[in-house]
């Protein structure tokens, strides 16, 4: 099995900063209210680019990707847990229909209570028999903040 993550960890690192960000109106001497603003609306800005570039290299992995064909149908997610350090996991089980063996590409997405994207992750199942089913398990790249929930957002089988 192979895991590729992408970036979104910044944007948990783009919106901490945002949150230290918003105490520089009361203790910064030469920052003027609008300066502090500004300030904020770029980190906002950053950590939305953040989930957007974890969304675009989930895509470039599925672009390197040569005669694969959707397979969405044929994956299953578990209910996701929170493993021992704090990540967000869940398996991911995919079956071949295929007549000879085949691996799959699976982007998994993050999302919270509110339906906000909090981590995209891309698993490979490898070399499923025909006919067989393969298994893989989809691990966030940060702790995600309350309770996840995980859908597979596409899936090519190659």
């Amino acid at each position: 099995m192979t895991r590729w993550t992408t970036p979104a960890l910044l944007a948990a690192l783009a919106l901490t900063g945002l949150t230290g960000l918003t105490g520089l109106t009361a203790c910064s001497d030469g920052d003027s209210p609008s300066s502090v603003a500004s300030k904020v609306a770029s980190a906002a800005s950053r950590a939305g680019d953040a989930v957007s570039s974890a969304t675009a290299e989930a895509g470039r992995r599925f672009d390197d990707i040569k005669n694969g064909v959707d397979a969405k149908d044929d994956v299953r997610l578990a209910s996701p847990t929170t493993a021992a350090d704090g990540r967000t996991t869940v398996e991911v089980t995919a079956t071949n229909r295929a007549d000879s063996a085949k691996s799959f590409a699976v982007q998994v997405d993050f999302t919270g209570r509110d339906g906000k994207l909090l981590d995209v992750v891309v698993v490979t199942v490898s070399d499923v028999p025909a006919g067989g089913t393969g298994r893989a398990t989809a691990r966030s790249t940060h702790t995600l903040s309350g309770k996840a929930t995980a859908k597979v957002s596409r899936a090519v089988r190659y």
